[in-house]
């Protein structure tokens, strides 16, 4: 097995972390690679947000309401305090465009993007949780953010730090069942 397929294979979401927040400039080389995913024509549609404590507080507020409003003020409260127990945060957004196809197109470049940071990261000992829930697809959240949504569209919040417990590999499906035509 090659160093890439050894890496690809054990790297987990990791949702449970150190309180340490791993250098800045650990996550900003982690985005310099990513900004070699691939993507359509050059697009290179991918950008990456720092929010500042102020926005991450502002963010755990929105989701809390979020949350009450589904499950109840109890639920809502485990989420704030879980939420604040994340040491590192990023919002990663994608350019739109007009044109249907290439903003599908976009979007997948921006998911190779967050996976390859998320590879590089898992490579130097740094997970990351990945999430995509209602909070990211409110219009205050963008307010939030300074994200113009006529423009960007937020591909995930990115969670990153040590790991706490590092999860056990979830099963995969057999890959003759993925596969048509061999």
């Amino acid at each position: 097995m090659t160093d890439i397929e050894r890496l690809v294979r054990q790297r987990r979401t990791v949702d449970c972390f150190l309180p340490e927040v791993p250098s800045r400039q650990i996550i900003i080389d982690a985005i310099d690679a990513a900004r070699w995913a691939p993507n359509h024509h050059l697009t290179q549609p991918w950008h990456f947000h720092f929010p500042d404590i102020d926005m991450t507080g502002r963010i755990i507020e929105l989701n809390a309401q979020l949350v009450e409003v589904k499950k109840g003020r109890e639920a809502a409260d485990a989420k704030r305090r879980r939420w604040h127990t994340m040491p590192g945060w990023l919002v990663v957004s994608c350019e739109r465009s007009d044109d249907a196809m290439r903003e599908k197109e976009d979007y997948a470049a921006c998911c190779c993007a967050i996976y390859a940071m998320s590879l590089v990261l898992w490579a130097k000992g740094i997970g990351v949780k990945w999430t995509t829930g209602d909070v990211i697809r409110d219009d205050t959240f963008y307010d939030i953010c300074w994200i113009d949504r006529r423009t960007q569209e937020v591909a995930g919040l990115i969670w990153y730090g040590y790991p706490h417990k590092v999860p056990p590999p979830q099963p995969r499906k057999d890959v003759g069942e993925i596969i048509t035509g061999f």
